[in-house]
């Protein structure tokens, strides 16, 4: 299944159920001030609500564009009126275009669907380059040196999500929701899996080093 990730500042669309239209999943997420939480996977479309407890929607439009996880991301900025003057600036903070409020869900799913039909130029990032590591997230490889890193499925997707994320301390809870696993039993268990294999990827191409425990805290990878 293909996926599309339809992320949300506002709380109560962030709740949303999924919807499958053929072979693809169009899911909501909540998206924070700080920016997306979970690993981006697939074509992103975002609604940015004008008003935000705190922070502008303005703001959280500069905030996403300068992000180069969401540089193929559509952004519509959800307005509180039909107002000239706030859709010229709307435009000008990066949004692709604007709806005024209020939007429920077949709204969204409507606009998603009819964007995507006309959008299918837009495309994820293809590479992550960080220094001796390189990640091509359409191929799920990853080299060190020019060297390819074995790994599995899953724990591909860790690493790529750290690389998103580089010289930060993640918690064990905070791979567990990035990665989509919320819901499973034994879920911070296996994350310790995943980092355990992905360990012994990086040190069989001698990049041990960039993966760091901080103890009671998480995991970090450090990068240049």
């Amino acid at each position: 299944m293909q996926r599309v990730s339809i992320l949300t500042t506002s709380e109560a669309a962030a709740r949303f159920a999924d919807f499958i239209h053929g072979d693809t999943v169009f899911s909501f997420h909540l998206l924070e001030p700080a920016g997306p939480t979970r690993l981006i996977e697939g074509s992103v479309w975002v609604f940015v609500d004008w008003v935000l407890d705190e922070l502008s929607g303005l703001e959280m439009c500069r905030r996403l564009r300068a992000d180069p996880r969401m540089n193929h991301a559509h952004v519509t900025m959800v307005l509180e009126r039909d107002d000239v003057e706030d859709r010229r600036r709307s435009l000008l903070a990066g949004a692709d275009d604007y709806v005024v409020a209020p939007l429920d869900r077949q709204a969204m799913l409507d606009r998603v669907l009819a964007l995507c039909a006309t959008n299918r130029h837009r495309q994820p990032a293809l590479t992550i380059d960080l220094g001796g590591l390189q990640i091509n997230v359409a191929g799920e490889q990853a080299r060190w040196r020019g060297q390819l890193i074995p790994l599995r499925p899953h724990e591909f997707r860790v690493l790529r999500f750290m690389a998103e994320n580089p010289n930060r301390v993640l918690s064990r809870q905070e791979l567990v929701d990035a990665l989509g696993r919320p819901g499973h039993p034994d879920c911070l268990r296996t994350v310790d899996v995943w980092i355990k294999r992905l360990r012994v990827g990086l040190r069989s191409v001698d990049a041990a080093q960039l993966l760091r425990t901080v103890h009671g805290k998480g995991y970090v990878l450090d990068v240049l």
